[in-house]
């Protein structure tokens, strides 16, 4: 007889209690534990998995020299920058999980690709949150009513697998993982057990049949995705659907890609027909720059392989209190404290009675150390009121001591800037070599703060 087996485990790091714990010892989270129930079943020694697989010699170690790699085609989208952001197109059986806050177009992205795809493989549309009426009309205003595609609204899992095995799809779309269900397990429906399973469930279909599975995800109010972090480490790709809802912009951005580069990102814009690529995104960011305004630069950021040119604006006011207040949008808020700091010790810019607003226009999120500094030059170019040219555009990262660092890949950003047709460059000193010189930019280097002031305010 199996014996029922009941533990708590953490939804956040996966903890595992014998009790219910209020908070977590683990990661500190508040009432994060969930009850999972299973059954225990004492195994014999005879039927052991290990000693199957020793006697019918399945799985047995093979030395890493003699194991033959076959390279798998990638099957090419009509989006190229999904075909990006995915290393160069879908790989065969591989499990892509996409996430994104609600209304972003993570459900019309894929709507749109598969489309495309169904007109030469066989695509089964698995949705648990819309019914097949209500998709036809969203496929319909899209322009996608005479697709090929099969729709199939279900949530039980146990259903799914035998359409899956019933139909033999080349790809499967799942909308969304927390509405799907597993029967054997007595939990709710999103819960991280149940969640778990499903997604274990679908890697199994994807490995063992060569099917394309595509998996919509839910995201929490912190933006991270839904359910257990195991998860994500269960799929092959993660890619995040990001955007701010006051614009019409889209950023597809890969965390995770066991085919490809990851930290890739692609441009979209939501229109009433769908999603449309954006293949020029350096030019949408810079179009609307006021002429002979001060406390605006450009930085040429790099998102994976692409080189990607946005505009930094700061606002430097005196305080009207007695604590200087900084916000930031789109840019690390710890970082431009750092910055600003450095800015007052090793610039002899007196910003502790100075409010400073800082911004990345259009909506865009800049993470990476060679933006730094463009900040500080929006800054100075503010609190001094002196506008920087707008053929001028600055890479590079500074350090505490004001010194300009190096950044990587500074050929492809030189460029971009050149191609969108900027004048000039500001680069750190250590990234010059004679290649530079022959492009039409003129590349200047910079080795500190204080030379970078100087070169551009005078």
């Amino acid at each position: 007889m199996a014996r029922i087996k009941t533990k708590y485990k953490c939804r956040s790091c996966g903890y595992i209690s014998a009790s219910y714990l209020g908070r977590c010892p683990n990661c500190g989270a508040w009432n994060q534990f969930e009850k999972e129930t299973e059954e225990v079943q004492k195994r014999s020694a005879k039927a052991s998995p290990s000693r199957l697989i020793k006697k019918t010699g399945i799985n047995e170690p093979v030395k890493l020299d003699k194991v033959k790699a076959e390279k798998d085609d990638r099957i090419a989208t009509k989006s190229e920058e999904l075909n990006r952001v995915l290393g160069g197109g879908i790989v065969p059986g591989s499990l892509v999980l996409i996430g994104g806050d609600p209304g972003i177009g993570k459900s019309t992205l894929m709507l749109q690709i598969m489309s495309d795809l169904s007109k030469k493989y066989k695509v089964l549309y698995v949705s648990g949150e819309e019914s097949a009426s209500q998709i036809k009309l969203r496929a319909n205003r899209l322009g996608l009513g005479a697709s090929d595609m099969l729709l199939y609204p279900e949530t039980d899992m146990h259903d799914i697998r035998e359409q899956i095995n019933d139909v033999q799809p080349d790809f499967v779309v799942i909308d969304s993982i927390q509405t799907m269900n597993e029967p054997s397990l007595d939990t709710m429906t999103g819960s991280a057990s149940q969640v778990r399973e499903v997604t274990s469930e679908l890697m199994k279909i994807a490995k063992m049949d060569a099917i394309t599975i595509f998996v919509i995800g839910h995201v929490t109010k912190e933006g991270a995705i839904a359910g257990p972090k195991i998860m994500e480490h269960m799929v092959d790709t993660v890619l995040y659907f990001e955007g701010d809802k006051h614009h019409s912009y889209r950023i597809l951005h890969s965390v995770k890609n066991r085919f490809g580069a990851a930290n890739e990102i692609g441009m979209f814009e939501m229109e009433n027909e769908g999603l449309k690529e954006v293949t020029n995104p350096s030019s949408i960011f810079l179009d609307e720059r006021l002429p002979r305004s001060t406390g605006s630069s450009v930085v040429v950021s790099l998102e994976g392989t692409r080189p990607l040119l946005a505009e930094i604006q700061a606002l430097v006011t005196p305080t009207a209190f007695g604590y200087a207040k900084r916000t930031t949008s789109g840019i690390d808020y710890n970082r431009a404290a750092l910055l600003l700091a450095v800015l007052e010790k090793r610039g002899n810019l007196m910003l502790q009675n100075q409010d400073v607003y800082l911004t990345a226009t259009g909506g865009i999120k800049l993470n990476e150390p060679a933006i730094d500094l463009a900040i500080t030059m929006s800054v100075a170019s503010s609190y001094t009121n002196k506008e920087i040219s707008a053929t001028d555009c600055f890479v590079g990262e500074v350090g505490l001591t004001g010194e300009v660092r190096r950044v990587n890949k500074i050929q492809a950003r030189v460029n971009e800037a050149a191609k969108v047709g900027f004048k000039r460059i500001f680069i750190p000193r250590h990234n010059m070599y004679k290649g530079l010189k022959d492009l039409e930019i003129e590349v200047v280097p910079v080795s500190s703060i204080p030379q970078a002031l100087k070169l551009v305010f005078g």
